[in-house]
Parts: structure tokens; C-alpha cells; sequence
């Protein structure tokens, strides 16, 4: 049996940066406070290797990186860490970074219920005031929906909702990607009666 370390009430950011590496989970920063990830259904796991696994060729051959859960994102004020579900980032400062990305293109969550409202809420909030993000995108996890938020002039941000039978288009990285594609395999609760 393994002993996992007290959640500490409050915690500078350095602080965190030491002690969230030997967790066994994961913990997001925010303002001081830790919080814990808690683990994702299998369709939620499917739908973002579905997207890592659409955009990592066309990534590639256009020096970005994507990286998937397991990958931090710090904001420029340096108060903030999440673990995004997808996060692309063509910065060239990011291709080598080891701890987290500070400079993403693309930020994706996957929805599910325990997570909805904080995805569409503060992290909404906070990830769009990353300088470098193009584009937000919320994909559910229990039906065949996908929401794109396009940075706009200014502080303007468009919105494009999609659904079963159209395409998802990433103009960031001049990509184009089927929502089955996306949604490809993955296993659906069934509806309750």
C-alpha cells in the first residue's frame, strides 16, 4: 500500500511544482489552492485519443506538438495550472518543454457530467485569456456534440457548434476533421427509459 500525502489546504506555486510530482494523482493549481483529477469514463478517453490520434500527423509535419491529459498548461500570470484533455501548441519555445506548455494553439475538454460546468465555466474564463489560444473546444462525452470557440478581432470570440455528419474545422492549423472521425467507436451510455 502506497501512502499518498495530505491535500494541504493552501500552497504557493512552488510549493506545488515540488509537491504535485509525487502524488499519485493528479492536482490542478489554482490561486493557491490544489485540486484532484479524478479519472474519466472510457468514452471520455476514447474521444481524445480519437482527436490526438486525427491530428498528430498533420501536427507533425507542421512543427507543433499535441499532447493529451498528462500535460500541463501554465498561464502567463503563473497562478493557474490545468491538465487539459488535448492541447496543441506551435510555439517553438513549447517543442522542448519537459513540465508543462505555456504557449497553446488549441485546448480541448472533454465533457462529462462531473466536469461540464467547471470546463464551461472558470476554465472557460481562464483559458481564454491565454494570449497565444486560437481556438477552445468542448466536445461531449455522452452524445455527438462539439462546441468551437475561434478567437476573433479583439476580444471577440466565435462560436460554431457542431454535430453528427459535419466537419470540424481547426482554422489555427488548416485542418479538417469528420465529427464521426472524432466520435469514432466510442460506446455511448444507454439511454435510461
Amino acid at each position: 500500500m502506497v501512502a499518498i500525502s495530505p491535500q494541504p489546504q493552501k500552497m504557493t506555486i512552488e510549493e506545488y511544482l515540488v509537491w504535485e510530482p509525487q502524488q499519485e494523482l493528479r492536482y490542478e493549481y489554482v490561486n493557491g489552492e490544489v485540486f484532484a483529477m479524478t479519472g474519466g469514463t472510457i468514452p471520455h478517453n476514447d474521444i481524445a485519443l480519437n482527436f490526438y490520434t486525427a491530428l498528430r500527423p498533420h501536427l507533425r509535419a507542421r512543427g507543433c506538438r499535441i499532447n493529451v491529459s498528462d500535460v500541463k498548461v501554465q498561464f502567463d500570470a503563473k497562478n493557474i495550472y490545468y491538465y487539459p484533455d488535448v492541447i496543441v501548441s506551435c510555439d517553438p519555445q513549447d517543442r522542448n518543454a519537459y513540465k508543462f506548455i505555456q504557449n497553446p494553439t488549441i485546448i480541448a475538454e472533454v465533457l462529462s457530467p462531473g466536469t461540464s460546468s467547471k470546463d464551461r465555466g472558470e476554465k472557460f474564463t481562464n483559458y481564454l485569456t491565454i494570449p497565444s489560444l486560437q481556438e477552445y473546444l468542448l466536445i461531449d462525452s455522452e452524445k455527438i456534440s462539439v462546441e468551437r470557440y475561434s478567437r476573433g478581432e479583439g476580444r471577440m470570440w466565435l462560436y460554431y457548434p457542431y454535430t453528427e455528419g459535419d466537419m470540424i474545422t481547426l482554422s489555427s492549423i488548416e485542418f479538417e476533421l469528420a465529427i464521426a472521425l472524432l466520435y469514432e467507436d466510442v460506446v455511448f451510455a444507454p439511454a435510461e427509459e
